[in-house]
């Protein structure tokens, strides 16, 4: 699912091509997508594009008179810049929003149709979509911490609540706490202070490091490849590879369709966390440390 430094790509590369720019048309492909009745989506043709707005990882598009196009992209869903006019054939294309200088098309791949479009008037009508999840870059660590031990959670639960932070997904949270050098499933309410101060600088420098790197992309061509597995990632996608910090292989949690990939060495001073299917197949031969695990490799 594109996260908060991808939806701000995508918001660098659109503010150049459509703010100021009157939507001619807009057509939808599939009868999953709006979500909404009224406002008619058919209200927004015909006015101009004033501004964009990141709510949480929706794309807020500003119309006149204070109208709002709000996609959500979810897991499949990506944003193209095409030709105006370009044709919606075939399965992943969605919609088509079309403007003098081109034709911004959502597609979504596989076959579950999750990547939505809600019309919305007014401001009011606009935060209601908002999750609650505070943004980073404008807390502080008190605050920060507030939100995060107000319930008892592991890490990686509450940095991908959208109720707690805003915009932090799968990727970025292994990320974060591998910069940060924190386990995954540590306890939000058991961190000392020193290991709240890591992980808000952390936090704040991974997305932050990531945000200007994909603006930067976003500045010499529209981003068409959005994905959550980059090879310059320290731990993400990166299962079986070296660690970048230490050099030991990354490992991983897997559960239901989601993996948290971590470092031993670095985040839970060597100590293999369990996943929940091996684990259960395993039962007490489950490796509990690295030493133990790469014995069992050789077996």
């Amino acid at each position: 699912m594109p996260e908060l430094p991808d939806i701000a790509a995508y918001m660098d590369a659109l503010k150049s091509r459509i703010t100021g720019q009157t939507l001619e048309q807009v057509r939808v492909a599939s009868p999953f997508l709006l979500r909404t009745v009224q406002p008619p989506l058919a209200s927004a043709e015909g006015r101009k594009v004033q501004k964009l707005r990141r709510v949480g990882k929706r794309i807020a598009i500003g119309m006149e008179g204070d109208l709002w196009l709000v996609l959500h992209l979810m897991i499949a869903g990506r944003l193209h810049w095409r030709d105006r006019g370009a044709k919606l054939g075939g399965r992943q294309n969605l919609a088509a929003f079309d403007f003098p200088d081109g034709s911004l098309v959502l597609t979504e791949a596989g076959s579950k149709k999750r990547a939505s479009l809600h019309v919305i008037a007014g401001e009011e009508n606009l935060a209601a979509l908002d999750a609650g999840g505070i943004d980073v870059f404008a807390a502080d660590l008190d605050s920060f911490r507030a939100v995060l031990t107000a319930e008892n959670h592991t890490l990686k639960r509450a940095l991908t609540d959208p109720r707690v932070l805003s915009g932090i997904g799968n990727a970025y949270s292994d990320e974060i706490l591998h910069a940060a050098q924190l386990s995954p499933i540590a306890q939000t309410q058991k961190l000392k202070p020193e290991e709240w101060e890591r992980l808000f600088a952390a936090t704040r420098q991974t997305l932050q490091l990531w945000i200007d790197r994909l603006q930067a992309e976003a500045k010499k061509a529209f981003p068409e490849k959005v994905t959550a597995f980059r090879k310059e990632m320290a731990v993400h996608g990166r299962y079986g590879l070296p660690c970048p910090r230490c050099g030991d292989k990354v490992l991983r949690i897997r559960y239901a369709d989601k993996e948290t990939n971590y470092c031993a060495r670095c985040q839970t001073g060597g100590k293999v966390l369990a996943d929940r299917s091996l684990s259960r197949l395993l039962g007490s031969d489950w490796p509990r440390t690295l030493d133990e695990l790469e014995a069992l490799k050789r077996r």
